[in-house]
């Protein structure tokens, strides 16, 4: 099986790791990613995108990733009013890389909205290279459903442009509620547009542990039904798996396995760089199989693996990209 990662974070050129959370976070799980600690703490930019594009090229399994900053939050004048140093990564960083890797990379813009040349700048960044939009309208604090985006959509429909839309809960960054519900496919999907919704629409209360990690169905959120039933409905409609070994989504694999009518309509992705735990986490995968899986150096690999439990390599998941990508890669 050779799949692509539909997707992965370009991390910002100016993140810097110097929080005691960072420091400790770093030093549980960088090397889980291929990455160096001394290097991400002296370098954290550079080492990212080496040990990225290195995870890559040697991949068993993942061949390609599609790659995507996070525009800033902005007025309606395109003047900053947030701006993320950690996800925060530029279109022009993410050309950056797709110039120098481009046997590995497919490049994705994220344009926010509210910018008044919004449009024109879709032109220029297809003009350059770039493949489709990521959408992080929770972080924006964007209402899909708000008429004046449409031109926006029309335009992601008449280039042929598929757009990544975060549904479900957010904990990277600060996100408005409001924003992170199912009905943020409705607009773009209705102008036509292919849209991939990220993370199979799973959301989470923290203060309900219980539910939080149950893997009975009737404690996930009916959002993630609402989306299986859309799946079907909707033919320009996709649903990618990333994150989904985060304890919190993990509890799904199993349900979503069985939910065969939907398969041709799922896509493979990680979230790179989200970090999981093999061992503890809420899937019902055998312990020795978790213990074994948790060796794998690649996080490419160690990621495909998992889901492999699940999805065997003869699954649609793998292979749906083409029906998006197919005149890309």
């Amino acid at each position: 099986m050779q799949t692509i990662d539909i997707h992965t974070h370009l991390l910002s050129s100016e993140v810097k790791f110097d929080r005691f959370y960072d420091k400790l976070a770093i030093r549980f799980f960088a090397k889980k990613f291929g990455l160096e600690p001394k290097a991400l703490m002296q370098n954290p930019y550079e080492a990212y995108v080496e040990g990225l594009t290195k995870n890559a090229r040697e991949s068993k399994y993942v061949k390609k990733m599609v790659l995507f900053g996070v525009d800033e939050r902005v007025d309606n004048e395109g003047n900053c009013l947030h701006k993320d140093i950690t996800v925060c990564a530029t279109n022009e960083d993410v050309l950056a890389l797709y110039e120098k890797h481009s046997d590995v990379v497919i490049p994705f813009f994220s344009i926010n909205p509210q910018r008044p040349d919004a449009l024109e700048l879709i032109d220029k960044y297809v003009a350059l290279g770039f493949k489709g939009a990521k959408f992080l309208q929770n972080y924006w604090g964007v209402d899909t459903r708000e008429a004046r985006y449409r031109p926006y959509f029309e335009k992601l429909a008449s280039l042929n442009l598929p757009l990544i839309v975060h549904i479900g809960s957010e904990s990277s960054v600060h996100s408005f509620k409001s924003c992170e519900g199912i009905e943020m496919l409705d607009a773009p999907l209705d102008a036509g547009v292919t849209v991939i919704a990220a993370h199979m629409a799973l959301s989470y209360e923290p203060w309900r542990i219980f539910k939080a990690f149950s893997s009975n169905p009737k404690h996930f959120n009916r959002e993630y039904f609402t989306l299986l039933e859309m799946l079907e409905k909707y033919p320009n409609l996709y649903a990618d798996i990333s994150a989904l070994l985060t304890p919190v989504r993990a509890k799904v694999l199993r349900h979503l396995s069985q939910e065969k009518q939907i398969h041709h309509k799922l896509l493979f992705g990680t979230d790179f760089p989200v970090p999981f735990s093999m061992l503890f986490n809420s899937y019902d995968m055998p312990l020795l199989k978790r213990w074994k899986l948790g060796k794998e150096p690649n996080f490419y690999d160690r990621y495909s693996e998992a889901i492999l439990h699940y999805f065997d390599g003869q699954n649609p998941l793998y292979t749906n990209y083409q029906k998006i990508l197919d005149k890309i890669v």
